[in-house]
């Protein structure tokens, strides 16, 4: 009676850190959705656009090339499972920081103009997700001049 009342009120160590790793890939898996819907958005999913976002997912997630490549094969599912973005937007909301999420609005500036334009889809679908992110329109904008500013100089 007493370990079961015991083992109750105790904290479970092992259910919070499976809780805490089911909530780390819910972001990563919320996160690679939305470069993907992002990437489809013109039509086409360039090998540039999937090894940007191969490459952001690596390297913003600590992953080896092949968790990277799981990542996105299972995110494209979800994402063809989902209704919408708001399912994904909000996992993200309720974990990253505004600053973090004007990170990501960078990042996701940074695929749209992989091929050096602006599709009208990829500006409509970027705009969306960043409204779902709470983010101020000022703030979408000036993630995308920071892009084209970095664009321009590496042009240069």
């Amino acid at each position: 009676m007493f370990d079961y009342l015991k083992n109750l009120l105790s904290p479970n160590i092992e259910e919070d850190i499976s809780i805490a790793q089911d909530n780390d890939e819910r972001i990563k898996t919320a996160t690679c959705v939305l470069f993907i819907e992002l990437a489809r958005a013109d039509g086409d999913f360039s090998e540039e656009e999937k090894l940007l976002i191969a490459d952001f997912i690596k390297n913003n997630f600590v992953l080896s090339s092949q968790s990277a490549e799981e990542l996105i094969q299972y995110s494209e599912l979800k994402r063809k499972e989902s209704l919408d973005l708001y399912q994904f937007t909000s996992i993200i909301n309720s974990s990253f920081s505004r600053e973090e999420k004007f990170d990501l609005m960078i990042n996701l500036w940074q695929l749209v103009y992989s091929d050096n334009k602006l599709d009208k889809y990829e500006d409509y679908i970027i705009k969306k997700i960043g409204g779902l992110l709470n983010l101020h329109h000022k703030e979408i904008i000036d993630a995308k001049l920071l892009v084209k500013e970095k664009i321009k100089k590496d042009n240069s």
